[in-house]
């Protein structure tokens, strides 16, 4: 990802993939709703080419309709540095999405640069700490004390937090006892196949954590 995807926003290929992308997860979160496997829900990253897109919400309630998938099951993962710009265009864009009733949560928070005033005024729902910072926790002070200001200043907002790139027991457990709701990384699971999530649904199990 690191390599195509960049070459992919410089193209513009990246809206054709992010419209296949959008439409291949809600399909497949549908089906599984529809065969009795549960509710999930399942998130997706909106690239700053994507969202500057005129046509984005109309193309995104088509694929709803299309699929069948209620909007609370989506959530659009977006950066910092794409809703500090163009910020009264960007807001309407998040409102319209959230009158839809699509989730939004703020990728990699920490790395860009915001303004809290923006933040408070966006309607989002959760912040997701950048793997960068997980990863020193307990052993750099500062990724540390700036994992914790993260999370109260989410709390404070009455936003949700998820965490990403957690590795190891000892991180998920500082993050549990700081209240940080979620998590995500190798220590609960690799990467899945649709059908290896599939399976795993269907056994009613979940992937396992990692040693």
């Amino acid at each position: 990802p690191d390599n195509f995807i960049p070459r992919a926003e410089e193209t513009g290929l990246i809206v054709p993939i992010g419209t296949w992308v959008l439409r291949t997860a809600c399909a497949f979160a549908e089906d599984v709703r529809r065969d009795g496997l549960g509710e999930m829900i399942v998130a997706v990253n909106l690239s700053a080419r994507q969202f500057r897109q005129k046509d984005l919400v109309r193309s995104v309630a088509a694929i709803l309709a299309d699929t069948g998938l209620d909007p609370r099951l989506l959530e659009f993962e977006i950066t910092e540095s794409m809703v500090m710009h163009n910020v009264e265009e960007v807001f309407d864009t998040l409102r319209e999405l959230q009158a839809m009733g699509v989730k939004l949560s703020v990728d990699d928070f920490g790395t860009g640069y915001s303004s809290l005033a923006y933040l408070k005024r966006f309607p989002v729902h959760r912040l997701k700490i950048d793997r960068s910072f997980v990863k020193d926790i307990g052993t750099d002070s500062d990724d540390t004390a700036i994992v914790r200001s993260i999370i109260a200043l989410a709390h404070a907002l009455q936003l949700e937090v998820i965490a990403e790139g957690v590795e190891t027991a000892a991180q998920l457990d500082f993050l549990h006892k700081a209240g940080c709701e979620q998590v995500q990384g190798y220590l609960l699971s690799r990467p899945l196949t649709s059908t290896r999530l599939r399976e795993l649904l269907t056994q009613g199990t979940s992937p396992q954590p990692s040693a």
